[in-house]
């Protein structure tokens, strides 16, 4: 079994990126910026959104960071969005998920400058990954790619089966293993809520991506030697042997499964390191114009 490590990839991808943006200063031109427009107090997104400008200064990028309070309204928002699409000094913009329930996600998301939609979320930078045209690819999916490509990891002609359809990961993930590219070339089976005969399904997977939200969902029963693990899964569980209180937990029981992959990805330090680094990597591009 060979573990996917994120966190050490994701630290290798910041290094190369750091000598980009270094090159980029010597021949006179700005350092990358990115903006981040954080709504409320979440604890997840407080920790997320740190991360996310931590490594911004790790790699030599400016940052902005604008915070609005819970009540803020939508129309609000939206002016907020505009200054930063207007803002030539900026490159990158990304708004923290989820938002308050009074504030329309798929609104805000289309507000965004596809030219500065570093997270990929924007209706043509989607379409625009479904025809295979250069754009910036949902930075988590991007990730999976990347780990992929990293570590050798063969997928031509594989079988992969992902389980979960959402917009940020199974949907996206799920068109970009099968494109004609180096990874990708797969025949992919796409496994959802309402799938039935799940386990005679994950069985068959040479790679297996899950991407649920429901902690050790998949256990050995459920797959077959020698596949290939990505666990995207994320879920924080109360555990009596850690000093606080709390431990990390992916979709996938990985002690149960280990040692009848071939690869794995742990959790944490798997997919998650490699999001971020994604985000940077789409930034960098979005200041070199690589993509419009």
């Amino acid at each position: 079994m060979v573990l996917l490590d994120g966190k050490k990839t994701a630290n290798d991808i910041k290094e190369e990126i750091a000598l980009e943006v270094s090159s980029l200063i010597e021949n006179g031109q700005k350092k990358p910026h990115l903006a981040a427009i954080l709504v409320g107090n979440d604890g997840a997104s407080e920790t997320y959104i740190h991360a996310k400008v931590k490594a911004c200064h790790k790699v030599g990028f400016e940052s902005t960071l604008i915070r609005l309070d819970n009540s803020v309204s939508e129309s609000e928002l939206l002016s907020e969005i505009k200054k930063i699409n207007n803002n030539s000094d900026i490159n990158g913009l990304i708004v923290q998920l989820p938002l308050p329930d009074h504030i329309d996600e798929m609104k805000i998301t289309q507000a965004i400058n596809p030219q500065k939609d570093v997270d990929g979320f924007h209706p043509e930078n989607i379409g625009r990954m479904v025809l295979n045209i250069p754009t910036y690819l949902p930075a988590t999916p991007a990730g999976i790619l990347e780990l992929l490509q990293r570590y050798n990891v063969v997928t031509s002609g594989k079988h992969c089966v992902v389980i979960g359809r959402s917009h940020i990961v199974g949907s996206p993930i799920s068109i970009l293993m099968a494109r004609n590219t180096n990874v990708g070339n797969c025949t992919v089976t796409l496994t959802h809520s309402r799938t039935e005969n799940l386990k005679e399904i994950t069985k068959t997977a040479d790679i297996l991506i899950v991407a649920l939200g429901k902690a050790e969902f998949v256990t050995e029963d459920m797959i077959k030697d020698g596949v290939c693990i990505i666990d995207v899964g994320i879920t924080r569980v109360k555990s009596t042997v850690t000093k606080s209180g709390w431990k990390l937990l992916g979709d996938v029981s990985f002690e149960e499964v280990k040692d009848r992959c071939s690869f794995i990805t742990p959790v944490p330090g798997g997919v998650g390191p490699m999001t971020i680094a994604m985000l940077l990597k789409n930034t960098l591009k979005s200041a070199k114009k690589m993509i419009y």
